[in-house]
């Protein structure tokens, strides 16, 4: 523990590439998701101790961050500890874009960092499941991870990071918002549960051969099988117009209201292929915006 404050910092993300339920080593079936990480989004987290015994945030309204800091002190810290928590963040509220997680994440990688602790990836998603119900894979940065995000646990590491790739993310409905956990969980009929299977098979295999056409199919697939509880408006559309300037595929926020177009950083007309998409898609009405993975 060190006498000054601890800092902690998280990433957001663009949704994910898939959604669905997944077997476990004991073939338990499970909720779970591979994030789709945005190094550009982040939230940040200053955690300064004070004389009293809890802890206090602002902004105000960030409930699951203040828990979440609170919570890592329990566990970690010596009693009656408490303090005060800054959030700076610059990701979408809403959206499903991980503003939430990040925040917890850099909240309790704050107070961690104060306690002088680094503590393994288990108990820190582990506290963030318990801050706040389910939470995103972007604490595993530099790892592809399926990740059951109500339980805290790691399903399946893949043996490398995802492909890069280029993105215009759209917001369907930029006057509507929607609250992660006061959405309804999808229920799966046993067909769709089926379809799961060959698609992690899928994305393991595009993942470990680095083939971002291949990751860009089962994302496509995945964000079609989430039209059928929160259907993106014009999806084809979008999906049409990525189609004309060689997008890899599409992804969706499953919980969230964005939409990606993907394309392979790696082409070399990459960034010109996705001004184009960004042009066409603006003069269909839409307000594109353009990030990395």
């Amino acid at each position: 523990m060190h006498g000054g404050a601890g800092y902690g910092e998280a990433i957001g993300h663009h949704g994910e590439l898939v959604q669905g339920l997944f077997e476990d080593d004991g073939a338990r079936l499970r909720r779970a998701l591979v994030s789709l990480p945005c190094r550009q989004l982040k939230s940040r987290a200053t955690f300064t101790p004070n004389n009293s015994d809890c802890v206090s945030v602002v902004p105000g309204h960030r409930e699951k961050a203040r828990r979440a800091a609170e919570l890592a002190l329990r566990a970690f810290g010596p009693p009656a500890t408490g303090g005060e928590l800054a959030l700076d963040s610059n990701i979408p509220i809403g959206r499903g874009m991980g503003s939430s997680t990040a925040d917890v994440l850099a909240s309790i990688l704050a107070v961690l960092d104060w306690l002088g602790i680094d503590a393994v990836s288990t108990d820190v998603m582990r506290l963030a499941v318990s801050a706040e119900t389910a939470c995103d894979s972007t604490f595993f940065k530099d790892q592809a991870v399926l990740f059951a995000h109500r339980d805290g646990v790691v399903l399946e590491s893949f043996r490398r990071p995802l492909p890069p790739f280029d993105f215009v993310s759209i917001d369907t409905t930029p006057d509507v918002t929607v609250d992660t956990l006061d959405f309804a969980p999808a229920r799966y009929d046993p067909l769709e549960i089926e379809t799961f299977r060959p698609l992690r098979s899928l994305l393991r295999t595009a993942i470990n051969n680095a083939d971002a056409r291949m990751v860009g199919r089962v994302a496509t697939a995945s964000a079609r099988l989430n039209e059928r509880f929160l259907p993106k408006p014009r999806l084809d559309e979008i999906e049409t117009i990525g189609a004309r300037f060689g997008a890899v595929g599409v992804q969706v926020a499953h919980s969230g209201t964005v939409v990606g177009l993907m394309f392979d950083a790696t082409v070399e007309q990459a960034s010109a292929n996705v001004g184009r998409a960004a042009d066409a898609l603006r003069r269909s009405g839409f307000e594109p915006a353009i990030f990395h993975h």
